[in-house]
């Protein structure tokens, strides 16, 4: 991350409460975690160390990353190692202060190895209730859907779900935008909303502004997960504000992906100003290296948040999530002391 002295304001960013929303648990798995259930499963890895692994972290597209993403997926095959994944990003996110996270995880290509349902969802869950037990956090799991494949494919998954329909709180839409607009899972989302399902869906990153309208129109989402090129469309951003439809911004991993070609140039600062509920998130932390306090760090000092800009940012993150107004009103509460405290230091 850029920058090696650490502000008052860094200081704050890193110990406020906030929530993570847009986090994919297969995105989370480090090298030495993924080496570790490589040799248990007895899977070949194309890597001759993680040293060799990390050096492939330099992506030139969404698809590049993706490569790489999916031969991490092969280690994946039990409870245990579901367990294992989760529990560790649960450890790091309780270390940057998030006391509530809403995470995905795409079981389709996880079936297609084989591997069973059941095993993907009985282990996120074990490590769930190991998080509000060992450290009071909230957790919730978005079922991802993947947009290369069909919409056929995506309700034979809502079905084979139903015996744990009330453990995930929504879907939503992820893998390579293009060409793969959101109108083409219209149906999944509606029966969605008709199981009392939240939606989201990944619009906006290499898909144009139109695929962020149409997530909205078309699959009357919740969120927007990451949305930044909404910015093309100023009538959609003035939408996008007055109707305040949350936005899972990751700024390091649109760095990673070209997206924009540094931090400076990134749009949250001008999203967050235009009145936009902007959120920071890591996406895929492992592979982009960045966890959440580092993007908010990164970009504190790569766009010049200020004081009220984190304030703003952190926020949004409990105004956006799927807790109910009691919860909400506790984190905020929390939030409002954290920053009286800190009150004359920044």
């Amino acid at each position: 991350m850029p920058g090696s002295s650490i502000s008052p304001l860094d200081t704050l960013a890193r110990t406020m409460p906030k929530a993570e929303l847009h986090m994919h648990l297969e995105g989370s798995l480090e090298p030495e975690l993924m080496f570790k259930l490589a040799a248990r499963n007895g899977i070949a890895l194309p890597y001759r160390s993680e040293e060799d692994l990390r050096s492939a972290y330099r992506f030139t597209n969404l698809q590049s990353f993706l490569d790489v993403y999916y031969q991490g997926l092969r280690v994946l095959l039990t409870a245990e190692d579901f367990h294992e994944m989760t529990r560790a990003y649960l450890e790091r996110a309780h270390a940057d202060r998030v006391v509530h996270a809403e995470v995905f995880v795409s079981p389709q290509a996880h079936i297609r190895r084989g591997v069973a349902l059941a095993a993907v969802i009985e282990g996120i869950h074990a490590a769930f209730d190991e998080a509000a037990r060992d450290y009071g956090m909230t957790t919730r799991l978005i079922l991802g859907i993947q947009r290369q494949w069909t919409e056929e494919d995506a309700l034979a998954l809502m079905d084979s779900v139903q015996p744990w329909r009330d453990r995930i709180a929504g879907i939503g839409l992820g893998g390579p935008e293009l060409p793969h607009p959101p109108r083409k899972f219209t149906r999944a989302f509606e029966r969605a909303r008709a199981m009392g399902w939240h939606t989201v869906a990944h619009a906006g990153e290499e898909g144009p502004a139109s695929y962020v309208a149409e997530s909205v129109d078309a699959l009357k989402v919740d969120r927007v997960d990451h949305g930044v090129r909404c910015e093309e469309d100023p009538a959609l951003v003035a939408r996008l504000a007055q109707e305040q439809i949350p936005l899972t911004v990751c700024p390091v991993s649109n760095v990673k992906l070209r997206v924009f070609p540094d931090l400076a140039s990134h749009n949250l600062k001008r999203l967050l100003d235009a009145g936009l509920c902007v959120t920071v998130n890591s996406d895929d932390p492992s592979y982009f290296l960045g966890y959440v306090n580092d993007n908010y760090t990164a970009c504190r000092e790569a766009l010049g948040l200020t004081r009220e800009d984190l304030y703003t940012l952190a926020r949004n993150s409990f105004t956006a999530a799927f807790i109910d107004d009691a919860e909400r009103a506790r984190h905020l509460h929390r939030l409002d002391q954290v920053f009286a405290v800190a009150e004359g230091t920044t």
